[in-house]
Parts: structure tokens; C-alpha cells; sequence
């Protein structure tokens, strides 16, 4: 008799285990199409490389998601289950060989956690390596990922145009809102354009000068988001809030930013922004931006870009930023430094490049003598990157004394459309003398003429804001080639005056191969750096891009597959399935019922030989 109720007692406690972790909190969840039908949820583990989805459609047929890339779903991994009208379940780890054909992996890499349906959805959850060894799997990584959604009405998966979606999500973020302190006493503050008739134009930067909340002493902004007005979400492409040295005199009313008044484009150290596709941002808990002392702004430039690429008339808006503040002091203040390529027409993308680098290079060694005061090492949270409609990637490099240390950030998927503040999994630190070097990657086959640096949505821009603590009087750090010295490497004749050298680029005749000749020539051309403060001061210095070594990818989680490639940093290629996930970066996923279904495994044999001897 003990032992039958020792028996009922395990099975009731690996059944609750389960149920567990099959209901447990996944932190993160997004609607992946227009109508709010498909649902997923997710939660992940950094330190064992491994992420669990939970797919939600309202359907009772057949449900996938996967990872696919920019240009086609063709090649995308699919994980497809459901639920059969007998109530058996199926599921399978697939990929695309054509927009509607799927086939199994000859490795299995997904593990089901739980599949069920009831009169409203089918909802499936399951895990998977960040990186399996199976070649027909995407990896998982820090970059924009496309989220590969698709359902059908029965139980024969098939992908429909009408149901299949792709959604580009950062999957890997490091905190989510719960994760961090709201303080009980905080006030909130908008600053906003004011009913501002849109130009029919199809790009339109207005600006204009608001106050930062006065307040008697010091407090904290610890969050922003943006305050956007409905229908008018797709004209705005971003907007920037930059902090104003307490000397300037200021213009009043709204204008262009960088139009024939010079006035509306001062102030230039950013310290928030948004920009299209990004959502709300929270500061980590050690971190503020400072207001209400004597040394911090008490004015800003408010910048917002309109896209009105339809050219409609009499649309007013009204968008900003919203502000959290709080008397709760954090331990530092929070500064941003911009990098990048200079936003000029000296940088230039020929047309027709399937792939084009173009470089920024910071010096970090004049950064004490422009402040004014000695500048504490840089403690870099976060970051947010920024390229136009001919971006692919991004990423920020960090070098001392000649030798590269790593890269700070990257996005090796960048999407236009989803633009946002993201946080780093580990603080890195700038020291006095490092040297910074952005790296952005385009493509024009779209294009059959120059595209130059500058701000319409149709040029293009390099940048990157880097968020640290403590904060300093620095506000960017950008760079740009010698244009002279690119022209003569393309076998042109160089003009006196750059501008006079971009009208003979205008004029060249562009092949795969100068366009290969003018990357390298830019790269290896002598770089003037220019640093800029909070107060305006700007001064001049010149560098030579170093050398970028490529961060090797780390091993594959061992499957019965073969993803072994050149780079990988063990000579095997793979490592071995962890045990479990670890506690850290995730809620309990799968901890409880594994412990639970592993000591019933063991324990089960033991208690039906005890119950037949006993027979």
C-alpha cells in the first residue's frame, strides 16, 4: 500500500512539474500580423543558448514559426504542429524548399513542450538552440531576426500566401520592463511639436526649443517612449531630443531643423531618441539622465522627420517624446555619444553595389582636453544604430593601443522599420586613447544613380549612439574620408575642392569592380575626425581605419545534423546539449519538470519491481 501512494504521490508531482513549465511566464510577446491573429510568446537563456516560443493562433488547423532572412521565405526553418481531430498531436522541425513547400530536417532540433486546442486557438510551445549543427536551421542571434510565422485551416501544412508573415523582431533583449524599478513618486512630462501642418514634401525635418520639467533639485529621467498621434504613425520616422548648452540663445516657434535659419540646428548632444519600428525604452536601474543642477540642460532641441512620401495635404501632428522622472536618484548620470560617418554629402554609395562599406573613426585622446575636465572611463549600457532604406548592417568596433578589443554592437540583419534603443549584455568600457570605429554595409541594386550622405530618407546615413555613464561634455565623434584620394585611386582626375571631387564621382561610370576599387579606397584613405560638445566647440583631428578582424562564430549545439564551418572556434564545429537551462537572463522554463521527469524516470522502475515482488 506505501507503495502504490509513494507511486500516486511521484506521478502527481511530475505531472504538476510539467503543467508547470508548460504554463510558466515567458517575458516577451508580440502580435506577428495585421489582424492580431498569430501570437507569440518568448523567453530565452543566454548562457545555455537555447529559446522557447509559444505560437497562439487562432485557428484549429496547423501552426508554425521559424526564422527565415530579408529577401526570401525560400530556405526559412519552420517548426509545424497541431493538434489531429483524434486528439493526437504532431509536430515536426521543417524548413521551406519553395514559398509553399515544406520538408522535414534530417535533424530534429525543436523540442516540443506542449501542443493543445480548444475552441478558439491552437497553441504550441517548444524550444531550440540559438545555433543547432543542422545546415536547414537559422541561427538565433543578437541581430534583427525575421520571425517566419504561417497557419492553415486544417491539418495539412501548406503554406497560403494570406497566412504566412514575416516580422522582424529583436529577439534577444536583455531586459524587459518588469525586470526594472519604477519608483512610486514619478511624474511624467511631453515634449511635443504643436500642431504642426506637415509639408507636402516627402522628407521634412521641423524643430523647435521646449523646456525640460523645473524642477528645485536634482532628479532622473528614467524612461522615454514616443508620443505619436493615430494615423499619422507612418509619416514619422523619428525623433530626437538634444540637449541645449545653458549659454545658447535660443530661436522660438517651429522650423526647418536644417533649413536657411542656422539657429534651429543648434544643440547637438542627443540624449533619447526613437526612431520607426522602436517602442518604449527604460533605463537599466544604475542610470539617469540628470536634470534640475546647475550643470545639466535646461533646454532642448526637439527634432522630428517626417516621410511624406504621398505628398498629403493638411495633415497636422502633434508627436514627441514622453519623459519618466523620479527624486529617486540613480548612481550615474547618463550621457549618449554619436558616431559614425559624418551626415554630409562626402559620403557617398555608387549605385548598382550589391555590397558597399562605408567607415567612421572616433579618437577618443582629445576627449579631456574638449570637456574641459578629466572624462572617468565610458561605461557603455546600450545603444541605438541608424542607417537609411539602403542600410544592411551596422557595427561599432572598439581598438587600444593598435589592437582590436572587440565590437561593442552590431545588427548583421538591420531593418529600416524597426529602429530602437537596445541594451548590452555586458557593460563595456572606454578608456582615454581607445579609438571607435563604425562600419556600415549597404546595398543600391535598386539604384541607378549616387546616393550621398544627407538627411532626406533617399540619402543615407552612418551612425550609432552609444548610451553610457558617466556622463561628459562630448556630444559626437565622427569621421570621413579623404574624397581627393578616392578619386585618384579610380583613375579620375581630382579636383581642388571635395565638392568639386563628388561631381566627378557623380559623373563615373560604375562597374563591380570600381565600385570594389572605391570601397578599399575609402578604407584605406586618411580619415578626418570630427568631435563636437554639448556648448557647440568643434575641433579636427585625422586617423587611418585599422584593421577589423572578423569575431569568430561560436560552436553549434551538437545535433545528428553537420553545420560545420571553417570559422567555427573548436575544431569539432558543435558542443554538447547542455543539461539545463541556466537561471539567469529567463524565467523557470524548464527546470522543475525536467528535475521531476528525470527522478520519476529513475525512480518508477524501482517501485513496479517493488510492486511485483510483492504480488
Amino acid at each position: 500500500m506505501t507503495c502504490i501512494l509513494l507511486l500516486k504521490f511521484f506521478l502527481l508531482l511530475a505531472l504538476e512539474a510539467t503543467s508547470q513549465g508548460l504554463t510558466s511566464h515567458l517575458r516577451y510577446s508580440r502580435f506577428l500580423d495585421p489582424s492580431n491573429v498569430i501570437f507569440l510568446r518568448w523567453d530565452f537563456d543566454l548562457k545555455a543558448e537555447v529559446i522557447i516560443f509559444e505560437l497562439q493562433v487562432q485557428t484549429a488547423g496547423w501552426v508554425g514559426v521559424g526564422i527565415t532572412d530579408r529577401y526570401t521565405i525560400v530556405g526559412g526553418d519552420l517548426v509545424v504542429g497541431g493538434v489531429l481531430p483524434d486528439g493526437n498531436v504532431y509536430f515536426s522541425d521543417q524548413h521551406l524548399v519553395d514559398e509553399d513547400t515544406l520538408e522535414e530536417d534530417g535533424s530534429q532540433d525543436a523540442e516540443l513542450l506542449g501542443l493543445t486546442e480548444d475552441t478558439a486557438y491552437t497553441t504550441m510551445r517548444f524550444s531550440r538552440p540559438f545555433r543547432s549543427c543542422d545546415p536547414h536551421d537559422q541561427d538565433i542571434t543578437s541581430d534583427t531576426m525575421r520571425v517566419l510565422t504561417a497557419y492553415g485551416l486544417d491539418d495539412t501544412p501548406k503554406l497560403r500566401r494570406e497566412r504566412t508573415f514575416v516580422k522582424s523582431i529583436f529577439l534577444l533583449q536583455i531586459f524587459h520592463p518588469d525586470d526594472l524599478d519604477f519608483p512610486a513618486d514619478t511624474m511624467v512630462h511631453d515634449l511635443e511639436i504643436t500642431d504642426f501642418l506637415i509639408p507636402e514634401d516627402d522628407t521634412t525635418y521641423a524643430c523647435t526649443f521646449l523646456p525640460l520639467p523645473i524642477v528645485s533639485k536634482k532628479h532622473h529621467i528614467f524612461k522615454f517612449e514616443p508620443k505619436l498621434i493615430d494615423h499619422n504613425e507612418t509619416m514619422v520616422h523619428h525623433i530626437l531630443v538634444y540637449a541645449c548648452g545653458n549659454a545658447s540663445t535660443l530661436p522660438t516657434g517651429i522650423s526647418e531643423c536644417y533649413g536657411f535659419d542656422p539657429a534651429f540646428s543648434l544643440c547637438s548632444q542627443i540624449i533619447m531618441g526613437w526612431a520607426v519600428g522602436g517602442l518604449s525604452y527604460q533605463f537599466p536601474d544604475e542610470v539617469g539622465v540628470s536634470i534640475g543642477t546647475p550643470l545639466d540642460p535646461q533646454w532642448i532641441r526637439l527634432e522630428v522627420h517626417y516621410s511624406n512620401f504621398h505628398n498629403l495635404p493638411g495633415v497636422y501632428d502633434s508627436s514627441g517624446i514622453r519623459l519618466y522622472y523620479t527624486t529617486h536618484l540613480r548612481k550615474y548620470d547618463m550621457g549618449v555619444l554619436q558616431l559614425g560617418v559624418l551626415t554630409f554629402p562626402i559620403h557617398f554609395l555608387p549605385p548598382g553595389a550589391e555590397s558597399f562599406m562605408s567607415y567612421g573613426l572616433c579618437k577618443t585622446e582629445k576627449f579631456e582636453e574638449m570637456n574641459g575636465a578629466p572624462v572617468a572611463d565610458m561605461n557603455v549600457i546600450g545603444y541605438l544604430l541608424h542607417t537609411h532604406l539602403a542600410g544592411r548592417a551596422l557595427k561599432a568596433l572598439q581598438y587600444r593601443n593598435g589592437r582590436q578589443l572587440r565590437t561593442i554592437c552590431k545588427d548583421d540583419a538591420y531593418d529600416f522599420n524597426l529602429q530602437e534603443t537596445r541594451d548590452l549584455p555586458h557593460h563595456v568600457e572606454i578608456k582615454l586613447g581607445d579609438e571607435l570605429l563604425i562600419e556600415c554595409n549597404y546595398q543600391t541594386l535598386d539604384r541607378d544613380s549616387m546616393t550621398f550622405g544627407g538627411t532626406s530618407t533617399l540619402n543615407e546615413m552612418c551612425l550609432v549612439f552609444l548610451f553610457y555613464y558617466p556622463r561628459n561634455n562630448i556630444s559626437s565623434c565622427l569621421g570621413y574620408p579623404d574624397i581627393t584620394h578616392v578619386v585618384q585611386e579610380l583613375g579620375e582626375e581630382a579636383a581642388e575642392s571635395p565638392m568639386e571631387n563628388l561631381m566627378v564621382m557623380n559623373n563615373v561610370d560604375w562597374t563591380p569592380e570600381n565600385i570594389k576599387t572605391a570601397e578599399k579606397a575609402c578604407k584605406e584613405a586618411r580619415q578626418t575626425v570630427m568631435l563636437k560638445t554639448i556648448d557647440e566647440l568643434v575641433e579636427n583631428t585625422t586617423g587611418w581605419i585599422p584593421d577589423i578582424i572578423p569575431t569568430p562564430r561560436g560552436p553549434c549545439l551538437e545535433s545528428s545534423g553537420g553545420k560545420v564551418e571553417p570559422q567555427d572556434q573548436t575544431p569539432a564545429g558543435f558542443r554538447a546539449a547542455p543539461v539545463a537551462l541556466s537561471s539567469s537572463n529567463t524565467a523557470t522554463l524548464r527546470h522543475i519538470p525536467l528535475a521531476a521527469l528525470l527522478f520519476l524516470q529513475g525512480t518508477l522502475p524501482w517501485l513496479l519491481a517493488t510492486l511485483q515482488t510483492r504480488v
